[in-house]
Order: C-alpha cells, then structure tokens, then sequence
C-alpha cells in the first residue's frame, strides 16, 4: 500500500525515487516504472534505473535507453550503453551505434589519461637560433674591434 502511494506521488512528481525504490522495481520486474524513473528521475536514479533496466533485460525498453545514452550526465550515459550491451541490439543499426559509442568512450577516456599523466611533466623549452639574433651579436663583435 505505501508503495503504491509513494508511485503516485513520483508520478505526480512530488518525490524523487530513490535507489531502494529502483532496487524493489528491479525484484518485481516492474518495468514500466523504471522506465518512469530513466525518463523523470535525478541523474543518479536515471542512472540506476539504466542498470536496473539493463539487468532485466527487455527489449521493449530498448528506444528509451539509446535516447539515454545522449543523456548531459556523462555517468548516465555509460549506464544506459552499458544496458544495451547487456540487453544486445538485434539489427545492425543498433549494434554499430553501441560500438561506435563505446570506441568514442574509450578514446575520451584515453585522453583524460594522458592528460593526467601530462599534468606534472616539465617541459623544456629550446630557444632557437634567430636570423636577425645572429645578426646582432655579429654586428656587436664587428663595433667592439677598433676601425682602420
């Protein structure tokens, strides 16, 4: 019973579910409401209920979670991919986009790797010989000999 009055007021938008309320959805296979809370909730029960849907499985939340993989929150994202993974994408398009994305996020993770690495290297900076320095220092000699 208070389950389902707390749904309602998550529907009505009064209350943000929470990770136990995913976690009990996730037990009962309620499908729907995860779907709910992947399109409505937080970005930390968005990104629970991408899990709690990948864990189930079911294809008929498969258009949900690819509109979840373009989520702002990076961590939402991932979750979502990770769910289409799980579930697996039965026609190519589908398959090509999740390999695609997955490349793309190993890349960014590369990245932010080396530039991590990079943070506390110094670097040294050569100076180059110059045309117009060189002519300088030449014309300097020249005026410091006596003039014939």
């Amino acid at each position: 019973m208070f389950r389902r009055i707390k749904y309602i007021f998550i529907k009505l938008k009064f209350v943000k579910p929470s990770e136990s309320d995913i976690n009990v959805w996730l037990f009962n296979n309620q499908i729907e409401k995860l779907e709910f809370a992947l399109k409505y909730g937080n970005y930390k029960t968005r990104e629970f209920a991408a899990n709690a849907l990948g864990e189930i499985g079911n294809t008929s939340s498969i258009p949900l979670l690819f509109k979840a993989m373009d989520d702002k929150v990076q961590n939402v994202s991932i979750a979502a991919l990770n769910a289409l993974d799980k579930i697996g994408c039965a026609d190519e398009l589908g398959a090509l986009v999740i390999k695609k994305r997955f490349n793309w996020l190993k890349e960014q993770r590369e990245k932010k790797e080396k530039r991590k690495a990079n943070k506390n290297r110094k670097y040294t900076i050569y100076r180059w010989e110059r045309a117009s320095k060189k002519s300088f220092d030449r014309v300097k000699e020249q005026l410091k000999r006596p003039i014939r």
